[in-house]
């Protein structure tokens, strides 16, 4: 059966991805925004140095600039000429007019001083603030009404990004202990705020780094860092209870919140501990033998492979595993998937055996290390 061709649907068909195109090229309504989220309770921010990025339409002249905030050439006019020489000349500008709806930020007024700013090469801009806060009733909106309250009462300028509802109260916990151990360490009345800045420099940002810098994330697809904070510190701290972590996570984060405050004080940030540890594990193979070559040569290729010895006896080969395992992980776990993914899938080995460690020490010299 053939088909013809129909020049009216290939016309319609470009002049749709042009108008698609051209619609990409448009800043985001505000307009648009405010009726999917429906955001009109409005709360003053006052005064902020806001990233230019964060600014990403318009409210009422989305339609006269392009998604870089470029007006038609035809366009072009004296004012922006006139702000771009005063702002070169390093007169303050009175600060642009700006609504937010959760992340995103529109501009109500102020659009020629954005442009010059931008055309300067300047990174953040003085804006009033107006946020809308959304009201729709969904899951993103609840999380987000949740994480700023908290931050609005801490006096943080950065939200906690939790995945679950009704999990802030833990965090109210951390700040409400911390300022009675502040308290009664200063001997005077400290204030909600202001323990919570101190809780949030010397308890949360050193915490989040260590899990930050681990990138034990990776393993909880659609949980966030702070998700993990919480997880740690709620079941160190508030709950009181040990954990199946693994040995040395006791060690690494005492079960005492202010303890944990007082080791990471000791430490710069570039030198907090990683929130990892290696484990050394020996597995014995039996091979088929015209595979033998080949399965040694495969152990010696990868990286946590140390030693591979060849054996006579109820066994054919020894090899020495070291891995770096996370502290939420088991031994019994990363081991298995390392096995699965590598050693099982070779043709040739028949069986294996693992063989952990208790207690090991290894000579070095005249020394000898536990």
């Amino acid at each position: 059966m053939s088909s013809k061709y129909n020049p009216f649907a290939a016309l319609i068909n470009i002049f749709s991805k042009q108008s698609e195109s051209d619609e990409a090229k448009k800043l985001r309504s505000f307009n648009t925004r405010q009726e999917k989220e429906e955001a009109y309770e409005a709360i003053e921010r006052g005064t902020l140095l806001v990233p230019l990025e964060k600014i990403v339409g318009s409210v009422g002249r989305y339609h006269d600039f392009d998604n870089q905030f470029k007006a038609p050439s035809h366009k072009q006019d004296e004012r922006l000429k006139g702000i771009l020489k005063a702002m070169k000349a390093g007169k303050e500008m009175p600060p642009i007019s700006l609504y937010q709806i959760k992340e995103d930020l529109f501009i109500l007024d102020g659009h020629h001083r954005f442009r010059a700013a931008r055309e300067l090469g300047r990174s953040h801009i003085h804006s009033r603030i107006l946020e809308l806060l959304p009201s729709k009733n969904t899951l993103e909106n609840k999380l987000y009404i949740e994480q700023i309250g908290f931050r609005d009462e801490a006096g943080l300028s950065d939200v906690i990004r939790l995945t679950e509802l009704g999990q802030v109260h833990h965090l109210e916990w951390q700040v409400n202990e911390h300022m009675k151990y502040l308290a009664e360490k200063r001997q005077q009345d400290i204030t909600f705020k202001q323990a919570a800045s101190d809780w949030y420099v010397t308890i949360y940002k050193p915490l989040v780094t260590i899990i930050d810098n681990s990138d034990l994330v990776k393993a909880f697809p659609r949980r966030t860092v702070d998700d993990l904070f919480l997880y740690i510190s709620t079941h160190q701290w508030e709950k009181g209870k040990k954990r199946q972590y693994g040995i040395g996570i006791d060690k690494l984060i005492p079960t005492d919140m202010e303890e944990f405050r007082q080791k990471m004080a000791d430490h710069k940030e570039q030198e907090y501990p990683e929130m990892k540890r290696e484990i050394s594990v020996f597995i014995l193979f039996n091979v088929d033998g015209q595979y033998e070559q080949q399965i040694f040569d495969k152990l010696l290729a990868l990286d946590e492979v140390k030693e591979v010895h060849t054996v006579h006896g109820s066994i054919d080969m020894i090899a020495k595993i070291t891995l770096m395992r996370d502290i939420l992980s088991s031994d019994a776990e990363l081991l298995s998937h390392f096995i699965q993914s590598t050693i099982r899938q070779w043709k040739g080995v028949v069986s294996t055996q693992t063989l952990m460690p208790g207690m090991s020490r290894i000579k070095d010299e005249d020394r000898c290390h536990l």
